[in-house]
């Protein structure tokens, strides 16, 4: 995917001295041992790397800072082999900045009831040294992962797997870049925000230029450059005149490959790592952005319709920390559209006028021409086609005027059930847990958008851990949610995050 850095994670294991060379030698085969067996799982989706075990406060805080200063160190995972006095770790803690975990491992698996003596007790004591360090990672008020088990079960090494991708989210927020084509679309709240507070509390960089200057760049493709892309186009994707002429329906279609290889000269030039656009504001463009933007998102740009940025900047985000996931499924930008009521059918019809990715597709995808009401342009070409099923997140991220807020709605997609023949869109259909009343209901209360950042390969938990560690609110809408609660939860933050 464009612009995905080879990560790497460092394994820390903390000891001392107190008990001899010996121990400290079999602490080091321990730690390498786990690191190898970590990287020939199979299960990780990033490589761990083995360093010298930490003994004091110099080794410590050497070791973190060159974490901080590797570009491709996405994160520390600590683990007390021994007991490593708390107080050695604080310099290095406070000057760290990447993602930590806490690895709450042993590397014995079962007590070795027959044989087990003191030099066991001293040399093994994960148990006891992983609180010290516990303890002072929480005094200092440190965002962390700590995961808990035996390092060689498959639920340890999963779960850890889940960390780093939220870590790769972490690390790679600050570097996401997104260009306002257009601004917000005009009278419109929820697409709104704070393009300073997101630099802060995100580090993304929201910047804006007159759509003209991005023609230019669709009207230097040239010829040759256009007939090769739709070349591409028509012998990936079905084609469905629908009754139009051919050569004019290909006429439409070029229109948008233009746009494509316009629009990704001026985001690979300009480093930009997301786009919007609207409606309402296309100047020199032929057609509204539709197969363009679809196939800009496919390979990993961000996006949001009407100018709306933190959706753009999501949408990014999400398929960063997605990337490389084995029988990868899709992220997109959504947008609700239209309800199912009828009952045991419930569910939520999603699509936009144009722009789903076609990542989350499902069965073939074709091309059409069709008109749009809005935008004042000509046809515009588009990839139709459904999504897949099965269970997805939905997120906004909102900006509530004093903090941001971050909703995650676990869905369970499915197929519509029947066809929508005259619906020139791609769609998707799904039932917000825990159904379709009350997740509506907690989603408003919540103050969340009608678009959305969604991913079939990403999880409530990862995007949780990723608003904590931005340090912004978050909350959850699932299968454990009630209404009475989730208003609680919602007047407990309004107190806890200012």
């Amino acid at each position: 995917m464009q612009g995905i850095k080879n990560y790497k994670f460092w394994f820390c294991t903390g000891s001392q001295d107190l008990y001899g060379e010996e121990c400290l030698k079999n602490v080091a085969e321990h730690s390498q041992k786990i690191v190898e067996a970590f990287n020939a799982s199979g299960k990780l989706p990033f490589e761990v790397v083995w360093k010298p075990t930490l003994i004091d406060q110099a080794s410590i805080r050497k070791t973190f800072n060159e974490a901080n200063n590797d570009k491709e160190c996405a994160g520390v995972i600590t683990w007390m082999h021994t007991f490593s006095p708390a107080k050695m770790w604080i310099i290095g803690l406070q000057e760290y900045k990447k993602p930590l975990c806490h690895l709450h491992t042993q590397f014995n698996e079962e007590i070795p009831y027959d044989t087990i003596d003191m030099d066991f007790m001293n040399e093994n004591q994960s148990a006891h040294g992983d609180r010290e360090y516990g303890h002072i990672v929480s005094r200092m008020g440190i965002e962390r992962k700590i995961i808990v088990g035996h390092w060689a079960g498959e639920k340890v090494q999963k779960t850890l797997a889940s960390w780093m991708r939220t870590a790769i989210g972490i690390m790679e927020s600050s570097h996401i870049r997104v260009v306002r084509v257009a601004d917000n679309m005009r009278n419109v709240a929820v697409t709104e925000g704070d393009k300073v507070e997101a630099q802060i509390k995100f580090g993304w960089e929201i910047d804006a230029y007159p759509v003209n200057e991005i023609v230019e760049y669709v009207d230097a493709v040239s010829k040759g450059e256009v007939d090769a892309l739709v070349d591409e186009y028509y012998s990936k994707y079905e084609i469905l005149l629908e009754g139009r002429d051919a050569a004019e329906f290909k006429k439409h279609v070029e229109v948008q490959a233009g746009i494509e290889l316009g629009f990704e000269k001026f985001l690979t030039e300009k480093n930009y790592h997301a786009i919007v656009t609207h409606f309402g504001d296309l100047g020199g463009l032929k057609q509204l952005p539709g197969l363009a933007i679809q196939r800009l998102m496919e390979k990993g740009y961000g996006f949001g319709g009407e100018g709306d940025w933190k959706t753009a900047a999501m949408v990014r985000l999400m398929k960063i920390m997605a990337s490389n996931t084995t029988n990868a499924k899709g992220t997109s930008f959504m947008e609700d559209y239209t309800y199912n009521f009828v009952p045991g059918k419930e569910g939520i019809l999603q699509a936009h006028m144009l722009e789903v990715c076609p990542t989350v597709a499902e069965g073939p995808i074709s091309i059409k021409c069709q008109p749009l009401s809005m935008g004042d342009r000509e046809d515009p070409a588009r990839l139709v086609f459904t999504s897949k099923t099965g269970p997805a997140i939905a997120t906004s991220l909102v900006d509530l005027g004093n903090r941001f807020r971050l909703i995650i709605n676990a869905v369970d997609c499915k197929k519509c059930e029947k066809p929508m023949p005259k619906l020139p869109v791609a769609t998707a259909f799904w039932t917000p847990q825990p159904s379709l009343e009350v997740g509506a209901e907690a989603w408003i209360l919540a103050g969340g958008a009608h678009h959305t950042a969604f991913s079939y390969d990403l999880t409530v938990e990862q995007m949780e851990e990723w608003a904590a560690a931005m340090g912004i609110e978050s909350v959850v809408i699932d299968n454990n949610t009630n209404i009475r609660d989730f208003k609680n939860v919602l007047r407990w933050n309004s107190i806890a995050f200012k």
